[in-house]
């Protein structure tokens, strides 16, 4: 039942895939909106939620690799329905424990397996195969706008269900929503069985050591730990750095969250799109610098309602844009054979990284009283990726003896 009789429509794995990105992004996108009600309910300082959302974000990234290379060798669909199942229980888990210590280690170990196996690294890799050489950044731009459209979506309906029902109430009332769509869509994401697909006679093991050996490709590695310190430290944080500066009124970090989504489907659609004709490491490089200009303006001007509204909207042309471009230079060195195995190791450097920007937010916020501290970090940071995305080497691999997907 999940093995494809015949080769997948690209039409048909955009829109599954899609659907799975919009609510497994759209859901993680909202888990700052749980920090201060979880925190003030069970009595716990900001640094034991931030440490949980932490560790959720360091285990997406640590099981990436290993669900890529499920997903490349047994097929994307079987991976999501275990993703979707472990989402389930990590979202029922958040709202059931109370002991600190099992709800971070619990709530890590479940959404982190969750994500790994519903998210961009699961899902890059039949998005690759499926789609021609000439539609591929394009279509990696779609899956990101796709998670784009869930985080923009779904940001009023969490805040909402957290008000209207409750913080609790509202995990269950999402675990039901992420089993009614992820499991239907995991039958559109079935794959021909890989001996019939196209030839590639390389095997994992050499395909790794091959990927670790290239400057490149540990370019990338290095560029995608400041992406994802930057996006969850902001993600996570800014509804509480909000209210610490004023703006008291939750409707303002609800909207600030969803134009960051509504933006970045447009910011991903196009950084695929131009990823098809111009060099994917410029692109990248700009994104990089870009963010780190406005992220810098935001901290120098007034804050007021509209300087949030502007910011959030800039940062939502930069948010995922990253995605297709990275994908893109990995399957144009590498091939597309083990695209979800390679993006997931490229990830594994994003979440660590996600791991450190949600931590340090919190713990400087402890021991410092404000969040100064890591918003330079955050700019610095994003100077640095800057300089180490230009000398990316995006020529194809030549092999011999082996066959290029």
């Amino acid at each position: 039942m999940l093995t494809a009789t015949r080769a997948p429509q690209l039409k048909t794995v955009l829109i599954a895939s899609g659907l799975v990105l919009t609510l497994a992004m759209g859901v993680r996108h909202g888990f700052g909106f749980w920090l201060q009600p979880i925190s003030q309910a069970h009595g716990w300082t900001r640094e034991t939620y931030s440490l949980a959302m932490a560790l959720q974000n360091l285990l997406w990234g640590a099981f990436g690799p290993f669900a890529g290379m499920a997903a490349d060798r047994f097929g994307t669909a079987r991976v999501v329905i275990v993703g979707a199942l472990f989402y389930v229980g990590g979202l029922l888990w958040m709202a059931m424990v109370n002991q600190p210590t099992l709800f971070v280690i619990g709530s890590g170990v479940l959404i982190g397996a969750a994500l790994a196996c519903t998210a961009f690294g699961a899902v890059s890799g039949i998005i690759g195969r499926v789609a021609p050489d000439e539609k591929r950044s394009w279509a990696f731009g779609i899956s990101s706008a796709a998670s784009s459209i869930g985080q923009f979506l779904m940001m009023p309906v969490e805040q909402r269900l957290i008000s209207s029902t409750g913080w609790d109430t509202a995990f269950f009332i999402l675990a039901a929503l992420v089993a009614i769509v992820m499991l239907p869509m995991a039958f559109g994401l079935r794959e021909l069985p890989h001996d019939k697909a196209a030839g590639h006679h390389q095997s994992m093991k050499e395909a790794i050591r091959e990927a670790f050996s290239h400057r490149p490709f540990l370019l990338l590695v290095a560029g995608y730990f400041v992406c994802g310190f930057q996006l969850v430290f902001i993600g996570v944080h800014m509804p509480s750095y909000l209210k610490d500066k004023g703006i008291m009124d939750p409707g303002v970090a609800v909207m600030a969250l969803a134009l960051i989504g509504l933006f970045n489907i447009f910011g991903s659609y196009y950084a695929g799109k131009l990823g098809g004709f111009l060099p994917k490491r410029y692109l990248l490089s700009s994104i990089y610098l870009t963010r780190a200009i406005v992220i810098a303006l935001f901290l120098l001007a007034p804050l007021t309602q509209w300087s949030v509204y502007i910011f959030a909207s800039a940062m939502g042309l930069l948010w995922l844009s990253t995605v297709p471009l990275t994908n893109g230079v990995i399957a144009g060195i590498f091939g597309v054979r083990y695209l979800s195995m390679l993006s997931g190791f490229v990830f594994f450097s994003h979440q660590v990284g996600s791991f450190i920007g949600v931590w340090l937010g919190g713990y400087l916020f402890t021991r410092d009283g404000n969040y100064n501290t890591v918003w330079g970090i955050t700019i610095a940071l994003g100077v640095f990726a800057a300089l180490v995305n230009l000398p990316i080497n995006e020529k194809a691999i030549v092999r011999q003896h082996v066959a290029v997907a």
